[in-house]
């Protein structure tokens, strides 16, 4: 093959030429096909959101972790779990009534009973109360004015189940005087989650594709190029989302209900992508006098092939996620790939085929001109005077240290990462939800909601009743502990197959922490519990039992230790899949290297804008366990995207002339092209915000950030003065560049004073 056949320029390769042609010359065809799969795929498959499926912590973690394991024993140990997941709230801040209290007991005590009349109730196997009258549970904060009754349910009931039968238990037995203000815990929490990605997805998907119609629409000057976009978009959402939903129902899996909005900024982002670079292409074509159809096969031919490399660099560089062990990251990588390599596929047929029913049309109504040699002569002295900081090496080194400096202050709070996992605390302030379990803080603490439970096993526990109280007393000192509820705090009708095992030998501490329960300082508090619980047992004078943590935190304990893992992991698999995609395309090793260290600086710079910016607005709360590498997985690889776009252009120009005059040359174009692309990128994540939920503005935040920093950073400055700084040797080993002259510019590109 030749040297254009090996890499795409303006006379392509044979297999670039021969399937441009195909696809001009079938454009009609390719249309009808693409509109057959999407009728198709509407009225025969399911939808994605019909498959997902929804659940407390255990969802996302394998069954032999500590904390599902010691929630299975407690279980088969006592029937039920000692879990606070599901929660009715009362309170009055003017106090309770006593009657009002005891009316909480003796409903939870006839519930453990199963008395006749409590019957009826479902799933509910248990009722466990808390009052804070007279002060006495350890962690309240105030008397009398609040009181609690944890619904225990059986083992694999779902959140929605769980709910529906909370309800029936607060319509059967409070009054109104009993001042019940909702129900709350991690399972309502995510039930309200689910609802409410349902509620908000329409309206994310009506403004993304608004801001896409408006910014494609702006950049090309034209009504018909936005609706290019729409068309195209529209066919890959709905083939995307039909055929994921088909391939779950198929192998009989769930998807987590976070997953649907993220694959739809995703796949509207990444379509309009590529769109936005086939039309500029073709508006290129057009301007040097060629007719439709040539246009548009130049256009493929020229593009095609970067696209095609740069959608696999994205695919690559999000599959790299099913090397994590989180359950979560290996459900997100399959989807994310699944999706971009289905927006590749429709965009690399059907753009080609719409360009080529279109031609100049596709700008109306603005018209592209054929340019005279002047007319390109002012473009490239516009270009040189942007650049004109980069024409020398001195010059082009200044403006990376500068670039690096800047990029890598804003990375600096990201050196205090702290992971969270938000269930509760991530709902706005008005779901009710939100304010019970702000009730039930004020009353109490801010771990109130979600608690640990501490399983102890040994011979003979119920008769060294001494020895469980000093326990208890040593659990209630350590540090982040709030409260602690166990043998000897309730009455004993209570404890009896509740907190005390009926053969004697298990005993169970419910442990309220002083922070909210998925929060990153609580999750480091149980994790600190966790390691020292043997020691903490020996000291209590139950050196001989085994004892072990269940619950949301101890949960979320092991999710972000677990993530925290997966980050070298991850790392080497997103860096490893991002430069061989770049080294493949670009035959270097040097340029590929420091084109993924620009887009590295501009992921960390991101990432602790983000640090620092919900820091603030949430102190202590830390970022959603996978917010940070979701956005490192995604703006690596997007990362990769542009640097192909951009680099492979200036690569082909610099085989036949000096490199700063290529750059001249071809920057103008790509630049505009990947602005445009990034701003239709950046709106598609960003408008993620919709989604009232907090891990869904941390993502949106730090991806718009990222992206803008990406375009405007790095791909606009940094990345032609490393080309400028390291000249020759960036296309080492290869000798492509051997004759590259790097000053002056020619003196018809050189910016006018």
């Amino acid at each position: 093959m030749s040297a254009q056949g090996d890499h795409p320029g303006p006379g392509g390769g044979r297999i670039a030429r021969g399937t441009a042609a195909l696809l001009v010359r079938l454009r009609w065809w390719v249309i009808g096909f693409w509109a057959l799969a999407c009728l198709g795929s509407l009225f025969v498959l399911p939808s994605l959101s019909e498959t997902q499926g929804g659940g407390d912590l255990k969802g996302l973690l394998p069954k032999d972790t500590p904390a599902v394991e010691t929630e299975l024993r407690s279980v088969e140990l006592f029937g039920f779990p000692l879990l606070g997941r599901t929660v009715i709230v009362q309170r009055d801040p003017d106090g309770l009534s006593v009657f009002a209290q005891a009316r909480t007991v003796v409903n939870a005590i006839a519930v453990d009973r199963t008395e006749a009349e409590y019957a009826g109730l479902g799933p509910i196997r248990g009722a466990l109360p808390i009052t804070n009258a007279l002060g006495a549970f350890p962690s309240s904060a105030e008397r009398d004015t609040t009181a609690l009754t944890y619904l225990l349910f059986e083992q694999d009931v779902s959140f929605s189940r769980q709910s529906r039968a909370a309800a029936r238990y607060v319509d059967r037995f409070f009054k109104p005087r009993d001042h019940v203000v909702g129900i709350t815990g991690s399972v309502p929490a995510r039930a309200e989650q689910f609802q409410i990605i349902q509620d908000a997805l329409p309206k994310v998907e009506a403004l993304t594709l608004g801001a896409i119609v408006l910014i494609v629409g702006v950049a090309f000057r034209s009504v018909v190029a936005p609706l290019v976009a729409v068309i195209t978009t529209g066919v890959a959402y709905v083939i995307t989302l039909r055929l994921s939903g088909a391939v779950a129902d198929v192998f009989g899996v769930s998807s987590p209900s976070e997953l649907e909005p993220v694959i739809v900024a995703l796949l509207l982002g990444v379509v309009t992508d590529y769109v936005v670079f086939y039309l500029s292409a073709l508006r290129r074509e057009l301007t040097t006098g060629c007719d439709r159809l040539e246009a548009a096969r130049a256009a493929t031919v020229r593009y095609g092939p970067i696209v095609a490399v740069a959608g696999l660099a994205v695919a690559a560089g999000t599959g790299a996620l099913l090397v994590a062990e989180s359950l979560f990251f290996r459900a997100l990588g399959p989807a994310l790939v699944f999706t971009v390599l289905v927006a590749l596929l429709v965009a690399v047929t059907l753009v080609p085929a719409l360009m080529a029913v279109l031609g100049g049309w596709a700008f109306w109504p603005t018209r592209p001109v054929v340019k005279d040699p002047a007319h390109r002569r002012r473009d490239s002295r516009r270009m040189a005077m942007l650049i004109a900081l980069t024409n020398s090496r001195r010059r082009a080194a200044q403006v990376v240290v500068g670039c690096v400096a800047v990029l890598s202050v804003a990375a600096l709070p990201l050196l205090g990462l702290n992971l969270g996992v938000s269930f509760v605390g991530s709902l706005p302030e008005e779901t009710g939800v939100r304010q019970a379990a702000a009730a039930a803080r004020t009353g109490f603490a801010p771990g109130i909601l979600s608690p640990t439970t501490v399983l102890v096993e040994g011979d003979g526990l119920a008769d060294r009743r001494r020895q469980l109280a000093a326990f208890g007393q040593i659990l209630d000192a350590h540090p982040g502990v709030a409260g602690v509820l166990g043998p000897g705090d309730t009455p004993r009708q209570l404890e009896a197959g509740v907190l005390v095992a009926d053969d004697g030998n298990a005993a169970r501490y419910l442990v309220v922490l002083e922070d909210p329960a998925l929060g990153g300082e609580a999750i480091d508090a149980i994790g600190a519990l966790g390691d020292r619980l043997p020691a903490l047992l020996a000291s209590a004078g139950l050196g001989d039992a085994t004892g072990g943590l269940a619950g949301d935190s101890a949960a979320a304990a092991f999710i972000v230790d677990q993530t925290s893992g997966d980050l070298v992991r991850l790392g080497i698999a997103v860096l490893a899949a991002n430069l061989l995609m770049l080294v493949l395309f670009l035959r270097a090793v040097v340029a590929a290297v420091y084109l993924l260290i620009g887009s590295i600086l501009s992921l960390a710079a991101s990432l602790g804008l983000t640090m620092l910016v919900f820091g603030q607005l949430d102190p202590g709360a830390g970022l959603t366990f996978y917010v940070p590498f979701a956005a490192a997985v995604l703006l690596v690889a997007f990362g990769s995207d542009y640097n192909i776009f951009a680099v492979g252009n200036i690569w082909e120009e610099a085989r036949t002339r000096p490199l700063l005059e290529a750059i001249v040359k071809v920057m103008p174009g790509t630049i505009s092209a990947i602005l445009t692309a990034g701003l239709a990128l950046a709106a598609s994540f960003g408008l993620l915000a919709v989604v009232p939920l907090v891990p869904f503005r941390q993502l949106a935040f730090v991806m718009f950030v990222g992206i803008m920093l990406d375009v405007l950073v790095v791909r606009a400055l940094l990345m032609p003065a490393l080309l400028i700084l390291f000249g020759r040797i960036s296309a080492w080993p290869s000798k492509r560049l051997a004759h590259v002259e790097l000053d002056p510019l020619p003196a018809s590109s050189r910016p006018s004073r």
